[in-house]
């Protein structure tokens, strides 16, 4: 059984902060217990500014700015939607790298309602230049891709959630994994989807591509997995559905191709609840999952693709 993406969180960066000193940690009142100890034996790189999510970010850019590595927390859309224009500003604008990290996504504290929910977050930060995502499915898989992209001269969203999927997959910052291969189309698991997705489709000939890094997106890997399928691609997105759409697009703008699109619906979600009744309601489930690629795939052979298959 694995710890918590937000428990991993918490061990990974503070070995970061031991083993070097040019780690600063900035925090909005949010997991400040996992950071207690750091902060009186470092107090100076360990700062918790109170519920200023613009600032933390502001502070952050200063601290990149001397030389330091920030490392900015809180939940998804106080650290995503409320300091945007700092983050295009502060860090992409100025060419600072530094890492966000996130917990919340889309909606784990969806008891609280839709102000807590984070289902926009991928989609608004990676329209961002220079703008690094990765969407871990396990705490496993959350040290990996900080290990990876920590001090890397970008700036980082990671997204992290309750939600995890059963195995480690071996993941790599930039890189598709392939978890198998069909001929009917290809299907793009992001993150903690991966799994419901497998269990859907299990009884299809599909590719599967399992998605850590949303952005930048892998498009050679996906080329080459369409060039050996049917040119349908499913995508099943635990944020607003269609995030990846403008990445597909670009990587198959030679290819004439179809595109499904599975995610949280651009809708007000006004119900209130856990994680697991959210995706209920919403169909992202196995099941649910499972009728809308039989449906896309259905109409594709209706209209004479796959050669009668």
């Amino acid at each position: 059984m694995f710890d918590s993406m937000r428990d991993r969180m918490g061990k990974v960066i503070g070995d970061l902060i031991e083993r070097d000193p040019l780690t600063a940690v900035i925090l909005a009142d949010i997991s400040t217990n996992y950071f207690s100890e750091a902060g009186q034996k470092y107090p100076d790189r360990v700062i918790n500014l109170g519920i200023m999510e613009q600032t933390m970010v502001s502070v952050g850019s200063g601290f990149a700015l001397e030389g330091f590595h920030p490392i900015m927390h809180s939940i998804a859309p106080f650290v995503t939607e409320r300091p945007f224009e700092q983050i295009k500003d502060d860090f992409c604008y100025q060419g600072l790298g530094g890492t966000f990290i996130s917990i919340g996504a889309s909606y784990d504290y969806g008891t609280d309602g839709m102000t807590h929910h984070g289902t926009s977050d991928v989609p608004i930060l990676k329209v961002l230049p220079r703008m690094q995502v990765c969407v871990p499915g396990t705490s496993y898989e959350l040290e990996t891709l900080l290990r990876q992209t920590y001090n890397n001269g970008a700036p980082t969203y990671i997204r992290t959630s309750l939600q995890q999927n059963e195995i480690s997959r071996p993941v790599h910052f930039g890189q598709l994994y392939v978890e198998r291969e069909g001929r009917d189309g290809v299907v793009v698991a992001v993150g903690p989807m991966l799994e419901r997705t497998l269990a859907a489709v299990a009884p299809m000939d599909v590719t599967v591509l399992y998605a850590t890094t949303i952005a930048p997106f892998d498009a050679e890997t996906l080329r080459r997995a369409v060039g050996n399928a049917a040119p349908n691609v499913i995508l099943v997105e635990p944020y607003y559905e269609g995030g990846l759409v403008p990445d597909v697009a670009q990587a198959l703008q030679a290819t004439p191709s179809r595109i499904q699109t599975i995610g949280v619906p651009r809708q007000v979600l006004d119900n209130y609840g856990s994680a697991k009744q959210h995706d209920e309601a919403l169909g992202l489930t196995a099941t649910g999952i499972r009728q809308r690629i039989s449906d896309f795939l259905e109409n594709w052979r209706d209209n004479g693709g796959g050669n009668g298959r």
